[in-house]
C-alpha cells in the first residue's frame, strides 16, 4: 500500500528508509519512571537498563531484568525471562491473552511487564520507519493545534500480526515532519487513553531519535491531562548496528 505523503515526510525527516535499512538492530540505555509502575507492582525494574530491538522483525530485549544475570526476550507470540547465556527461566505463550479483564491498576507479573515493555519500545524505536511495513495503513487526518503550533496528524492502522498498544494510533508531526505526540488507547491497561509526547530529537548514525518521552492521560476531547505523569522514558547511548 502506498505511503501517505505525511508518512513519507516523517520517514525522510528521521533519516530516510535507505539509511534505516542499513541497520538490523538499535540499542539504548533506558531510564523509566512514572506512576504506572507502582500501580503494576513493578517499580524500579526498568529504572536503569539497556533495551535492544530488532528493525526487521518484532523482537525486543531488556537487561538486566530484576537480577544482573537476567534479560527478557519479547515476541508477539511469546515472552520469556532468560539468563544472559540464553537459558529460559520462565516464559508465557500468547501473552496478550493474559491481560483480558485488566484495568490500569491491575498488578502485573514480571512476564507481563516484559511483554508490555517489549512491544512498547519496539514500536517507539521503529517509529516512523514502521509506517512502511507490510500491512500497516497510514492516512492523514485533520490537523491539531496545541500550544500555538499546528501539527499534522497521521492515523496508523496496525495489522493483527503486529502487537502494539492498540490497532489504531495517531501520530502528530510538526511542519518539518518531526514527531511531537503519539496517541493510543492502551488495550493491556483496559483501553486507557494516552497522550505520549516526545522531545529532544538527537542524531545517531544518521537517524533522528527522540530521547525524552512523557506519557499522560487523554480526555474525550483529545486534550492531554498533564497530571499524573504516567510514564517517563529517557534514552541515551543509542547505537545502531
Amino acid at each position: 500500500m502506498k505511503l501517505s505523503s505525511l508518512a513519507q515526510l516523517a520517514i525522510d525527516a528521521a533519516g530516510g528508509l535507505d539509511r534505516w535499512r542499513q541497520f538490523e538492530t538499535v540499542s539504548a540505555r533506558l531510564a523509566v519512571g512514572g506512576v504506572l509502575w507502582p500501580l503494576k507492582h513493578q517499580e524500579g525494574v526498568l529504572y536503569d537498563v539497556r533495551v535492544r530491538v530488532d528493525l526487521r522483525k518484532e523482537w525486543a530485549s531488556h537487561r538486566p531484568f530484576g537480577a544482573p544475570d537476567l534479560r527478557t526476550s519479547f515476541q508477539p507470540h511469546r515472552v520469556a525471562i532468560e539468563t544472559t547465556e540464553g537459558q529460559t527461566v520462565e516464559e508465557l505463550l500468547q501473552p496478550r491473552d493474559s491481560f483480558k479483564g485488566h484495568s490500569i491498576d491491575t498488578p502485573w507479573c514480571r512476564l507481563q511487564l516484559a511483554y508490555f515493555a517489549g512491544y512498547a519500545m519496539w514500536t517507539y524505536l521503529n517509529t516512523p520507519f514502521l509506517f512502511a511495513s507490510d500491512g500497516i495503513e497510514t492516512e492523514e487526518v485533520e490537523p491539531w493545534r496545541e500550544n500555538g503550533e499546528t501539527w499534522r496528524r497521521l492515523k496508523v492502522t496496525f495489522p493483527p500480526n503486529i502487537n502494539s498498544h492498540s490497532a489504531v494510533q495517531t501520530f502528530y508531526f510538526d511542519a518539518d515532519g518531526l514527531l511531537k505526540r503519539h496517541d493510543y488507547d492502551a488495550e493491556v491497561l483496559g483501553g486507557t487513553p494516552a497522550a505520549h509526547y516526545v522531545y529532544r530529537h538527537e542524531e545517531f548514525s544518521g537517524i533522528l531519535v527522540p530521547t525524552k518521552r512523557r506519557v499522560v492521560g487523554r480526555g474525550a476531547d483529545g486534550m492531554s491531562i498533564p497530571e499524573p505523569l504516567m510514564v517517563s522514558i529517557d534514552l541515551s547511548e543509542v547505537e545502531f548496528s
